[in-house]
């Protein structure tokens, strides 16, 4: 279901345009430390995700496969660790279940065929939470405990919130000073839960030591800059204060989760009562279970910044949870009810059959990418000359045929900035916005251009200067790219 029409699919949004550029990049520079676009130290994200993809294609996977094979290996692993887990607390058929629930959520078809860092980060929460659950609830097993140190430290440097995982020691403490059963006991043992922590820190360090060392000894300013962003700016400061995505603290809970859940959602009136007995007998199982999955929820919701596939790391421990309950719901739907049963068969079937067809059809329903066509038809427009982009994305970097010049992502006056510069090099083109055009440029002089998803563009060169901007000081620097081997 996730890996139907893998290979039909260009990369279609932002996201997946830049890891795979930087994957690109990464591979024509040979600097995996630290993540660049476009010749810019990209900031936002660790490397490990980028890495994946950049590892993909030297042994020879074509970049629109590399780019979503970790998220469909993610998928394979999370739905095998469900049903083993499923099959090793209850039984084999709530294992088959727990695995089947996951699949069947909308959330993971939309975040798993996707080529980010999301579907990826699945991979180590997801071996996290299946050491942690081996550890707490079928333990003691300090081996899978450890297992799940290194994933959540291999998490982080894939995407800061790589720990989750750890959140389940809170209720799985709760329970086990309370007495609840379900819930291995392991007394003692302060020096081995220790040896955890250094373990996860050993995982972040594979990146972090020699990210310190380059930076340290041989950095420049722009490097150092780099470490502070990653350490802080992306990760407390943005979860204390976003810049961007900010939202109520409701906003998962009212218009997420009611979407991006379903089916599941669809059975939490029954299932949130049968949790409270559950609950009410001291099963510590549903205890560790649902505690985690409310502490992810309430850790998400507490941030300013959301985005919904922030709370998609859930998933896990919800179906998990929901399964061993399901045969009892259903015979209470059931029993009685043939007809009923009919139309649950058929539902589930349609369900599943609809995004299996959905992954061929779409890619041939959206085409390919608007941004690749575009810059295809700027470099025929302007053959080998340096284009200068400016208010650019990911996409016009990653499709470009030609060398290019900007002034960064989040440059100031870059309209001004581009005058300059086709003053200093009559040759060259720019890439204009319509609302920066009519400042600074003649618009008879202009071509227009359009990518054909109601992005429009207009190609300049310096005889269509109208002498009315000027470059105000600004000292941020000049970037210039070129790909070795452009992307068609």
């Amino acid at each position: 279901m996730v890996s139907a029409g893998l290979g039909l699919r260009e990369p279609s949004n932002v996201d997946e345009e830049r890891f795979l550029g930087v994957a690109l990049e990464m591979i024509q520079g040979n600097d995996w430390l630290i993540p660049h676009r476009a010749g810019q130290i990209y900031p936002d994200k660790p490397p490990l995700f980028m890495w994946a993809i950049a590892s993909l294609i030297e042994i020879g996977i074509p970049p629109i496969i590399a780019l979503f094979l970790p998220a469909l290996l993610a998928c394979v692993v999370a739905t095998a660790c469900l049903y083993d887990l499923g099959s090793r607390i209850w039984n084999r058929r709530i294992g088959i279940i727990a695995s089947l629930l996951f699949l069947a959520t909308y959330q993971t078809y939309s975040v798993q065929r996707a080529g980010q860092i999301d579907g990826f980060l699945l991979l180590w929460i997801v071996i996290g939470f299946y050491g942690m659950v081996r550890h707490l609830l079928l333990g003691p097993a300090w081996g899978w405990f450890y297992l799940s140190c290194a994933a959540m430290g291999f998490g982080i440097i894939s995407k800061g919130v790589g720990f989750l995982p750890a959140l389940m020691l809170i209720p799985y403490a709760y329970a086990v000073r309370r007495g609840w059963q379900g819930v291995a006991v392991m007394p003692g043992r302060g020096r081995a839960w220790a040896l955890g922590l250094l373990i996860t820190l050993a995982a972040i360090a594979t990146w972090l030591v020699p990210l310190a060392i380059k930076v340290v000894f041989f950095g420049d300013a722009a490097e150092h800059d780099y470490l502070y962003e990653i350490l802080l700016t992306q990760t407390a400061e943005r979860y204390v204060d976003a810049w961007h995505h900010r939202e109520p603290f409701w906003y998962f809970f009212a218009e997420v989760i009611p979407k991006n859940w379903l089916p599941l959602v669809l059975l939490l009136p029954w299932l949130v009562p049968a949790w409270r007995r559950e609950l009410n007998k001291r099963d510590g199982r549903y205890l560790v279970l649902i505690g985690w999955v409310v502490l992810v929820l309430i850790f998400f919701s507490l941030s300013s910044g959301k985005r919904k596939l922030y709370i998609y790391p859930a998933v896990p421990g919800l179906v998990l949870a929901m399964a061993p309950l399901l045969p009892w719901l259903l015979r209470h739907w059931f029993v009685g009810h043939p007809r009923r049963r009919r139309i649950f068969v058929g539902l589930a079937l349609f369900w599943f059959c609809a995004w299996f067809a959905r992954g061929f059809v779409e890619p041939v329903v959206v085409g390919g990418n608007k941004r690749q066509e575009l810059m295809a038809d700027v470099a025929e427009r302007t053959g080998d000359a340096d284009l200068v982009l400016t208010n650019w994305r990911e996409g016009h970097w990653l499709y470009a045929r030609q060398p290019l010049v900007h002034f960064g992502m989040a440059g100031a006056n870059q309209a001004e900035r581009a005058v300059e510069w086709l003053r200093g090099h009559p040759d060259d083109y720019a890439m204009i916005r319509p609302y920066d055009l009519s400042r600074c440029f003649l618009e008879d002089k202009a071509e227009h251009i359009s990518d054909g998803d109601e992005e429009d563009w207009y190609l300049v060169q310096a005889d269509a200067d109208n002498g009315k901007c000027q470059d105000t000081l600004v000292t941020d620097p000049i970037y210039r790219f070129a790909w070795d081997r452009p992307l068609e």
